[in-house]
């Protein structure tokens, strides 16, 4: 190479650095905007400061800030809540016992399923965790980030376990993936001379608290504020509330709680294009595990020194409202109590996507009065469903496609023609190539079945008073025949119908035991489970090993 040319090259590459120093550094805003290199600040063209701009952090003038910023207070209202908040309703520990077993039982069920078993397990297989979290049903013992995601995924993998419904719905006990995962491993560690949360050994009425309080985080937060119609999928209150009891359960300082907190919410959020058509699939059947698994890593790195995000809601720009909530805050209906799990819905009946519940009961009863009249669903020319608003934006696809499973369980029309055909609605009607899934009678009589809102229904489902799920059929026969409304407006497992659920949801319970254990562990378990003092005074790791299976036929 010449001199002429190093030197030119030199000489390049001189001029080229200040100019690229001012480009990467935040630090040294003066550098840049007195050099003759850069454009002087005043110069730059104006935004509006709600236009979303990779040059935002650039142009403004805003000094780095040295005292410590505060915390938004919907942040710190939920760690507040989850230090300081005494539980002592007994209703509320009553029916989280209740919500307890139903949900264990829902993830022992899960386990029957091969899509849902091939995801379960440790990351490499046969790993096994000294003093780590026990998966009920399964020989498994994993770190406690893996193990939320294992129960996390049985327990949602049927969408059969309890519900909320409201401006946005989802299934609290969800939250109990990431819970059961981090009081197992965390009781396990102590017992074993660890000193994990200042030794603390979780007993079953600890995780029932926990679960009051993530079932209040989340119900509350769901209230009044839509995720879903942002597209954003339900789970995110799911990472949010295990993230705050977790971090208590872990010991967690309340300032370490609301940075858990906060990086929960900073954390990307899931959309909901996994649930509709076309793109339905079985990602929301283990997004909530997700979401479980999410949260105990999360809480972990805080536990380590990791920082939070103190204004994650409101940083203009930056922040979760104006990236992903269109600007709008977050609304509250009450603050933090026992609300949620005092008023929780179970499902009981059907194995059904919860806005179809009394869809499908009422199906149920014109079944049977059907087969009364000697007549079958063959018979039924056309179905008006007159239902509430939430119910046709999510589960109304009378004319779409079913492609799998996932389709199914989330379609009114179909959940409604099984009941009519065959007098019964179970998770098997779900699946490719079953009997259901394969009848051309469901599939057309599928496509006869309308909804229609009724505004009142509607009205009464937001109603914290009231609650119900309403669905109202009508049945037109092929000779004319026009059969009375059947209406339901409250399914069985609403607070409203709660003592008429119990005996339902233990049968429940019994029947997605039976065909994992003997019957004598089934018959030990169901009796534990009716006594509350025994329940709740055995420790976590006592009462988990209760569940385990050394060799499951279905994992």
């Amino acid at each position: 190479m010449s001199a002429v040319n190093r030197g030119l090259r030199q000489a390049s590459r001189t001029l080229r650095l200040p100019h690229r120093f001012c480009q990467t550094s935040a630090l040294r805003p003066s550098l840049c905007s007195s050099s003759k290199l850069g454009t002087p600040r005043s110069s730059l063209p104006s935004h509006n400061q709600n236009t979303f701009s990779t040059m935002a952090s650039l142009q403004s003038s805003a000094p780095v800030p040295s005292a410590p910023r505060a915390y938004d207070p919907e942040i710190t209202d939920i760690a507040d809540y989850v230090h300081n908040k005494p539980i002592n309703s007994d209703l509320a520990f009553d029916t989280a016992r209740w919500v307890f077993i139903d949900t264990l039982g829902c993830g022992l069920e899960g386990l029957r399923f091969k899509e849902c078993a091939k995801l379960l397990g440790p990351i490499v297989e046969g790993t096994v965790v000294p003093n780590g979290t026990k998966v009920p049903g399964t020989p498994f013992q994993l770190d406690p980030v893996n193990g939320a995601f294992n129960i996390g995924a049985m327990i949602r993998w049927l969408d059969y376990n309890d519900c909320w419904l409201a401006a946005e719905w989802g299934h609290p006990s969800d939250n109990l993936g990431a819970i059961l995962a981090v009081a197992d491993w965390v009781t396990r560690t102590n017992k074993a001379g660890g000193n994990l949360a200042g030794g603390k050994i979780f007993t079953v009425r600890d995780i029932l608290e926990a679960m009051i309080k993530a079932h209040e985080i989340q119900g509350c937060l769901a209230l009044l504020n839509s995720f879903n119609k942002v597209g954003l999928d339900h789970v995110v209150l799911v990472k949010v509330a295990s993230a705050a009891v977790v971090s208590k359960m872990l010991g967690l300082s309340e300032k370490q709680t609301a940075d858990a907190i906060t990086q929960a919410w900073v954390d990307g959020q899931s959309l909901r294009t996994y649930r509709h058509t076309p793109n339905t699939m079985s990602r929301k059947s283990w997004a909530a595990g997700d979401a479980c698994q999410r949260a105990v890593n999360l809480v972990l790195k805080v536990m380590k020194g990791e920082t939070g995000v103190p204004t994650v809601l409101s940083a203009p720009v930056w922040g979760f409202y104006d990236v992903l909530f269109k600007g709008k805050k977050f609304e509250f209906q009450r603050p933090y109590g026992s609300y949620v799990m005092e008023n929780v819905l179970f499902k009981v009946s059907y194995p059904a996507e919860f806005h179809s519940q009394t869809a499908v009961e009422a199906s149920q009863k014109i079944h049977d009065q059907l087969k009364a009249l000697g007549k079958s669903a063959a018979d039924i020319k056309g179905v008006t469903c007159r239902t509430h608003e939430a119910c046709v934006r999510i589960i109304d696809k009378q004319f779409k496609p079913m492609d799998n499973f996932a389709d199914r369980d989330h379609c009114i029309q179909y959940m409604c023609s099984v009941m009519l055909v065959f007098g019964r609605l179970t998770a098997g009607d779900y699946t490719d190539g079953s009997e259901a899934a394969t009848s051309p009678l469901v599939e057309s009589l599928r496509q006869k079945i309308k909804c229609v809102e009724d505004p009142q229904f509607t009205a009464d489902y937001h109603d914290p008073s009231l609650r119900t799920i309403s669905n109202a059929l009508t049945v037109e026969l092929n000779d004319g025949t026009v059969l009375d409304e059947v209406v339901i407006e409250a399914p069985l497992g609403h607070r409203l119908r709660r003592e008429e659920a119990k005996p339902e949801i233990l049968a429940k319970y019994q029947r997605h035991l039976e065909p994992h254990y003997s019957a004598d562990q089934v018959k030990n378990l169901v009796e534990l489970s009716q006594n509350p003092k025994a329940l709740e005074a055995m420790s976590v790791d006592e009462y988990v090993d209760l569940y385990v299976v050394k060799k499951s036929e279905f994992v």
